[in-house]
């Protein structure tokens, strides 16, 4: 159809077998749980860059098949672990752990990268074939707000103010994640995610924010605008890719024919998995094409846009 989203290069982006490993256990006696690990990787390759992948609110380490199955077929180690919140763990409602569990989330992520050797211990060879030197994260929603205090946005509520970042983290991408809080927020917002009152003064690190136009949240007062604010309220070089249509689960992102996906759309998930796999080359590997090809194919804005600032001298 005219305007459908096509890819730049079907043979260079063949994808090749790969491998996963589930229920990767950290020990954890004071987080109450052990943190489960799922790795998926390619079965060939050296010097393989890393994804730290941060689930949305109630998924866990099994979620994202569409974006994770195509990363690891394309040169890239996924590690995805399961945070407090998601549902399979069944945490109460009054669990003291609740009001805390942004800051536990966070804590898990520098834990799986503290100890990644261990983590990759159970796929045999895999250990050796990373360079972890070159680690990008990417989260979902609230697993963007996790990602966003890696790349360093702070917390500002209340006493909150404390530095997140990581720096072995080079690059990151948040996908339909929150904006500021404060006034921005709704009655709803304020009840349940208080702690959604984020400042990106700091986000520093390249990333990329995808956002579709058409995210309506309850969360906040305003409109699916709010999920570009990652982009417009952090210093560069950040790069900004807007959705036609797009809803919070941008087309299906979150599983194969997942039922709260409600705007379901294979094409804008094929235009997320080449977008994405094009801005990871470019950070981590230096690729540029891609990614310059990409934005190229993009400029009518008629499936989408990409908007790109570059850091201040």
């Amino acid at each position: 159809m005219p305007g459908a989203w096509i890819p730049r290069d079907a043979n260079m982006d063949a994808p090749v077998p790969t491998l996963s490993a589930r229920a990767i256990r950290l020990p954890d006696p004071e987080r109450g749980e052990d943190i489960q690990v799922r790795v998926s990787a390619p079965v060939t390759g050296r010097a393989l860059p890393v994804i730290l992948f941060s689930h949305g609110h109630g998924s866990s380490m099994d979620g994202y098949a569409p974006l994770v199955d195509f990363w690891s077929a394309r040169g890239f180690v996924v590690v995805q672990p399961t945070y407090l919140d998601a549902r399979r763990l069944g945490l109460h409602e009054n669990d003291t752990r609740r009001p805390s569990i942004w800051r536990t989330r966070i804590a898990d992520a520098k834990r799986v990268i503290d100890e990644l050797d261990q983590v990759l211990k159970p796929v045999p060879g895999l250990r050796e074939r990373i360079d972890p030197t070159r680690i990008a994260a990417v989260g979902h929603s609230f697993g963007g707000q996790t990602t966003s205090m890696l790349l360093g946005a702070r917390m500002i509520a209340g006493d909150e103010d404390e530095d997140f970042a990581d720096r072995r983290v080079k690059a990151g991408i948040l996908l339909a994640s929150g904006g500021r809080g404060g006034d921005d927020l709704s009655d709803l917002g304020r009840r349940i995610t208080p702690y959604l009152d984020t400042s990106f003064d700091g986000m520093t690190t390249p990333a990329l924010i995808v956002a579709g136009d058409a995210d309506r949240s309850p969360l906040t007062v305003r409109g699916p605008d709010w999920f570009q604010d990652p982009f417009h309220l952090s210093p560069g070089p950040k790069a900004l890719l807007t959705l036609r249509g797009g809803e919070h689960m941008l087309g299906g992102i979150s599983g194969y024919e997942v039922t709260e996906t409600t705007d379901e759309n294979a094409d804008r998930v094929r235009l997320i998995q080449e977008a994405t796999l094009a801005y990871l080359r470019n950070e981590l590997n230096g690729d540029r094409a891609g990614w310059t090809e990409i934005a190229t194919r993009l400029s009518n804005g008629a499936e989408a846009t990409i908007e790109t600032k570059q850091a201040s001298c």
